[in-house]
């Protein structure tokens, strides 16, 4: 079928009747905007409203399976838990996997968009949150429908495999390693390329990014329990106060960066809570801290890591608690630095200019220190090459509007957080499917 039927059937597109079989990203856009009105947008839009909290998108990995089961895609459902993977073959070449997070966070919504989410879930921890794609992860989603519709209809333009990976708690760091346990390579092949972007709430709707090296920060999960001996607030002699050592814990971790990690080596060590005792006049016998700890080497990560433990266990020393009542560090759900490859990155940095125009591949600057769970299908050891990407997801009006005094941009896991659906899933389509059809051209 050539790509002319292929698109009316899948989108509509009376205008493209007259259209030649194969022009290029042009013909792609058209698709794309096509079937975002035709299907896509409603799909957004359910996603948005019914979010689900990590390891428990049972109906999103759902309705996610439906999808790409419409779209021709052979479909796997509980790889890693809730993961999703559908296999679309075409023929002899690559096996190129594309992945999207789906989990949401237990985040109220406040944007005051008229789909938003008045989602509450139960958690696996028993209690009750509050609901809402805070980080874009809905788009990703829709997106990756997009793709596998379009692909599925345009089999004469490439030739290969695609693995669709719909991956769980993202939110947790924890999805991507479960899926990697539970056989992903095993079960369904080691990819030649591996291919995910993220939303950037901040970034023009039609515009990507990408480094030639590092895309994202490692990112580790840190609790500390800091035992204390109870007693009455009144008689602080009589026990061990946890509260002021833990406390004495949390500014010591700020000289791990000033003082002892290289100064040209980024790290961060942020303590983001500090839970301890019940009433005003009770010493608790324990306090507890949970930290991110960031990094973009690994050796840091492990020095970083390696201080907090140090620091923690011998200011619980010198507050006088017996050894058998030192605090306790343990280290959860983590994740690598994301390092794209770089003969990758640069190939489809140029299918990108290509495809969108120069001007709307921006020079990728590291803002900040996210991390990303992507990280774990590109270790070096897996030995499959990444291109993780960013897509802009600000229209001009709101850009306009924050330049000129207006509400800022929200943040990413902010109850305010939203983004153009439209330029956003219409960009982060075009740009799949122009990689696949460079990545796997026909044979």
């Amino acid at each position: 079928m050539s790509l002319r039927h292929s698109l009316i059937s899948i989108a509509c597109a009376s205008a493209l009747a007259a259209s030649p079989a194969w022009a290029g990203p042009a013909e792609i856009d058209t698709a794309v905007a096509s079937d975002y009105d035709a299907h896509l947008e409603e799909l957004f839009i359910h996603f948005h409203r019914n979010p689900e909290l990590s390891f428990l998108e049972v109906e999103t990995a759902a309705r996610m399976a439906e999808e790409l089961r419409a779209a021709g895609v052979e479909v796997t459902e509980g790889v890693g838990g809730t993961g999703v993977v559908g296999i679309l073959r075409n023929g002899d070449g690559p096996l190129i996997l594309l992945r999207a997070d789906m989990d949401g966070l237990p985040v109220q919504e406040a944007s005051g968009l008229p789909y938003a989410s008045e989602v509450v879930q139960t958690g696996t921890d028993g209690e009750d949150y509050h609901v809402m794609h805070a980080c874009g992860h809905d788009v990703h989603i829709t997106s990756m429908v997009g793709t596998a519709r379009l692909l599925a209809s345009i089999r004469d333009e490439w030739s290969g495999t695609v693995m669709f990976v719909v991956q769980p708690a993202e939110e947790r760091l924890g999805g991507a390693s479960a899926m990697l346990e539970d056989g992903l390579y095993d079960r369904f092949g080691r990819p030649d390329y591996a291919l995910a972007f993220h939303v950037a709430s901040g970034m023009p709707i039609g515009t990507v990014s990408a480094s030639e090296g590092i895309q994202a920060s490692s990112s580790d999960n840190v609790d500390i329990m800091v035992p204390g001996i109870g007693t009455h607030g009144a008689s602080p002699h009589l026990g061990r106060d946890p509260v002021l050592v833990a406390s004495q814990i949390v500014v010591a971790l700020q000289a791990i960066d000033s003082r002892e990690i290289m100064p040209l080596a980024p790290v961060v060590v942020t303590v983001g809570a500090f839970h301890a005792g019940t009433k005003h006049n009770i010493i608790s016998d324990r306090a507890d801290l949970q930290l991110t700890v960031r990094s973009n080497d690994d050796s840091v990560r492990e020095q970083t890591i390696a201080a907090i433990e140090r620091i923690a266990v011998n200011t619980g020393r010198a507050a006088g608690l017996p050894e058998d009542k030192l605090p306790v560090v343990t280290v959860g759900p983590g994740t690598p630095v994301t390092r794209n490859d770089p003969a990758l990155a640069q190939r489809l940095n140029g299918v990108m200019a290509r495809t969108f125009g120069a001007d709307a591949v921006l020079p990728f600057a590291q803002t900040n220190m996210a991390g990303e769970d992507f990280a774990y299908f590109v270790t070096p050891d897996k030995g499959v090459p990444g291109y993780y990407f960013a897509v802009g997801g600000a229209s001009p009006e709101i850009l306009e509007a924050a330049r000129n005094g207006g509400p800022p941009v929200p943040g990413h896991h902010s109850p305010l957080f939203k983004v153009d659906p439209r330029g956003s899933i219409t960009t982060g389509t075009q740009a799949m499917i122009a990689a696949v059809l460079d990545l796997a051209p026909p044979q």
